[in-house]
């Protein structure tokens, strides 16, 4: 017996599909091209200045030292995550208190 070797016949990978088209679609004129406006000419734009930091409350503590002491009571709670924001209110508070 002769050995013989059978093959599977493989298809080719699948095409993808165009949209189908109307028949009267096809048959009709052309389609209409609708023109777009010209592009907006770039505008002159005055140099912007540069604007000053808003003047903060003079109330208001610097951040550093709120920072600062908002780490103390971090440090206080045994570096405990989850409370930074009630740390730095208290911390603020604390300075304006002392503020005033």
């Amino acid at each position: 017996m002769a050995n013989t070797a059978t093959t599977k016949a493989t298809k080719a990978p699948a095409k993808p599909r165009k949209a189908a088209i109307n028949k009267k679609e096809a048959t009709s004129a052309p389609a209409k091209v609708e023109k777009m406006a010209a592009p907006a000419k770039p505008r002159k734009v005055a140099a912007k200045k540069e604007k000053a930091a808003p003047p903060s409350n003079p109330m208001m503590p610097p951040r550093e030292e709120i920072e600062r002491l908002a780490r103390v009571y971090w440090a206080q709670r045994g570096y405990v995550d989850g409370f930074a924001e009630q740390d730095w209110l208290r911390a603020e508070q604390e300075l304006l208190q002392m503020a005033s």
